[in-house]
Formats: C-alpha cells, sequence, structure tokens
C-alpha cells in the first residue's frame, strides 16, 4: 500500500468514524427528547359552520373511532340555543375531513327546566351564564369504543349544575356504516340523578367478559365491572368527586379521564386533564399505562403534559382549554383529537412505538415510573 492509497484508508475511516458519532448524538438527542404530541399544521381541524344552526356557534370535545378505513369523530356542537348536540365527521387520513352530517346525529332534548325567570325561546349560547361550554343542556363531551359487533357512546347529560349524570347508548357498527343515526338505542343512565360526574370513559374491550368503566382517578383509580349495562338503569354507579392529584407536579388537581383507553402490548395507555392552580385553571393532558390485567394499576405517568393550551384556537372563547376526549391508532400513528377553548376541534399525533417506549423506559428526565 503506498502512501495515497494510506491516505484515502484514513480518510474512508475518518469519514466512517464521524458519520457514527454524528448518528450517536443524533439518537442521544432523540430519546433525550421530552414525549409531546406533535399539533397538525392544519389546526384547527374543524371549526363552527355558520350554514347550519346547531352548530354555529362552537365545535369542540370529539370522540374517534378508527372504523372501517376511516377516522370518526363525533363531537359537542352548540348553535345559539345553547343545547348541546352531537355531530359527526369523518376522513381518511385523519386530518382532512371530507365528511359531515349537516343535522345532528345524537340529540337528547333537555329533560329540566330552565333557570327561572328565563324561558327556553330566550336561552342562549352564554359562556358567562352558563359556564359549562357556554350551554344549559343537552349532551355533552361524548366518547367511542367499539366492543363486539357495536359501537358505544357515553356523554354527559347536563341537567342542571346538581345534577350532571352520564349515559350511554349503542348502536350495530353496521348502522355507522350506513349513517342509521335513528338506530342509536334509547341512552342508560350509568350515575346517580342529583349528582355531578363527568369524564368517564369505557374500555375498548371487555376485561374477565365485563364491561369495564373507568369512572374516577383520584384518590385512586376506580373502575367498574358489569356483566349488562342494562343493570345500570337500577343500580347506577356511586363514584367520587375526588379531584386531588400529584402535590408539586402538574398535575395537583386531576380533572379526569380524556379519550377511553387505548390497548397496546405493554399496558392501557390512558390520557387525562389536569392543571397546577399556581399556574392557572385549564385543561393540560397527561399520559398514563395502565396494566392490562389490573388497570387499576398505574405502571407509568408523566411528570410533565404532553399537550398544554398554548395556540390561539386554544384560548379563544374559554382559555386554557385542552381537552383531549379522543384518541385513535392509525397505521401506527397514534391520532389525539381535542377541544380547543371550548370552540374548535384539533389534532395532535406521533407515533405510537415512539410515545410508548419514552413513556415505559422513561429515557427523558421528565418521565418516571410509578412504585405499586
Amino acid at each position: 500500500m503506498d502512501g495515497s492509497d494510506l491516505l484515502r484508508f484514513l480518510l474512508i475511516l475518518a469519514a466512517l468514524f464521524f458519520a457514527c458519532l454524528a448518528l450517536l448524538f443524533y439518537w442521544i438527542a432523540s430519546v433525550r427528547r421530552p414525549i409531546r404530541l406533535w399539533r397538525s399544521a392544519k389546526n384547527p381541524i374543524l371549526r363552527p359552520d355558520p350554514t347550519h344552526w346547531w352548530e354555529s356557534e362552537a365545535v369542540f370535545n370529539p370522540a374517534a373511532l378508527y372504523h372501517d378505513g376511516r377516522v370518526h369523530l363525533f363531537y359537542r356542537a352548540m348553535g345559539h340555543d345553547g343545547v348541546s348536540r352531537v355531530g359527526h365527521v369523518s376522513s381518511a387520513d385523519g386530518i382532512h375531513f371530507d365528511e359531515r352530517s349537516p343535522t345532528p346525529v345524537f340529540d337528547k332534548k333537555p329533560d329540566f327546566h330552565p333557570p327561572p325567570k328565563v324561558s327556553y325561546a330566550t336561552l342562549t349560547y352564554d359562556t358567562d351564564q352558563y359556564a359549562s361550554g357556554g350551554g344549559w343542556g343537552g349532551v355533552e363531551d361524548p366518547r367511542v369504543v367499539k366492543i363486539d359487533d357495536r359501537i358505544y357512546m357515553t356523554f354527559s347529560v347536563f341537567e342542571g349544575w346538581q345534577s350532571i349524570r352520564l349515559g350511554v347508548t349503542s348502536m350495530l357498527h353496521r348502522d355507522l356504516d350506513d349513517r342509521a343515526w335513528n338506530n342509536w338505542l334509547p341512552y342508560i343512565p350509568m350515575s346517580p340523578r342529583g349528582q355531578t360526574h363527568k369524564n368517564w370513559v369505557l374500555f375498548p374491550e371487555k376485561i374477565n367478559g365485563k364491561f369495564a368503566i373507568l369512572h374516577a382517578l383520584t384518590p385512586t383509580i376506580m373502575i367498574e365491572y358489569v356483566d349488562d349495562l342494562e343493570n345500570l338503569r337500577d343500580k347506577p354507579i356511586q363514584s367520587n368527586n375526588h379531584r386531588s392529584g400529584r402535590k408539586g407536579k402538574w398535575d395537583v388537581i386531576i380533572r379526569g379521564a380524556g379519550a377511553p383507553p387505548i390497548y397496546t402490548p405493554y399496558g392501557w395507555l390512558l390520557l387525562y386533564h389536569g392543571f397546577d392552580p399556581n399556574n392557572g385553571p385549564g385543561y393540560n393532558v397527561g399520559a398514563m399505562l395502565l396494566d392490562l390485567h389490573e388497570p387499576e394499576k398505574i405502571l407509568y405517568q408523566t411528570d410533565e403534559p404532553i399537550l398544554q393550551p398554548t395556540e390561539w384556537y386554544e384560548n379563544d372563547w374559554k382559555p386554557g382549554v385542552t381537552y383531549a376526549s379522543g384518541a385513535c391508532v392509525v397505521k401506527g400513528e397514534l391520532f389525539v383529537y381535542y377541544g380547543g377553548g371550548d370552540k374548535y376541534i384539533a389534532a395532535a399525533h406521533a407515533p405510537l412505538r415512539d410515545f410508548l417506549r419514552k413513556l415505559m423506559t422513561h429515557q427523558h428526565a421528565v418521565l418516571t415510573p410509578v412504585k405499586v
């Protein structure tokens, strides 16, 4: 080997060394990057439609379901009358929604009396007088799962500030295919009248042959297991309104579950909402990984929010709200759908494998496993 050959060999060796070094630095930087969701550049992906009277004021807090190659959102819609109804859109890619129902797909009329000295005709969408998203009745904050051959939708029924009940209805998945919205079954109340509860979610499959309903996150995770949802008519779930979370963390106050749990081989991925009163009120999003067989056990939990209300559409009407009530996995990508500012619908996403890896191995300092 002459001098020129040796020089070429050394240059090639040096190039390989620096390439490997660059890859090493890139890997270190990527695994140390905090867990996060990436907002869609198309946000907000859904806005109020002034041509539809029932959703002219706000569209927010969507449920999400990936079914038959499309993402379906069932969202809370508000018109000028201040009544919440459920709308529907669908998309092939999860971002561009090319199908939108011109009418509500689920509409439960208010079954309580309007506030004193106010008639139904004069009620309006007023975020100051009616703080629950600006409304005063109807169907709020749906969540949707598919179990066997049925689509199940849970939601809040606003009957007044002393009575917010949880209900569940269902239809065959072929009814969704046919857009046969009249085939929703009569809803079943899950919580007692005269109490205030929100943010209950159904697991997307039965556990030990029973429906599993997560109805509280603090002081411990509480799950009700029932053989038949119809039994809840006579024996509603007794839950609590405990909201205190982890001292010294971002979720000193835990508001409740977000989207229904998502099955992964490593555990149930659950999004939830919380905030620290010292930093102001709001809805920040965090994540937990629950044990597959005993989902009352938390395996891992984020020590920082994965989504915070920093964009204009998250602060436009009701400031400080990212309400992540819908999530699904499409071709390995985790899509999270959320209500922004109680007015818009937005999307965020992350590769599910990378998301879980960071959550499970706590490769960034903000992630720590929870002792159980």
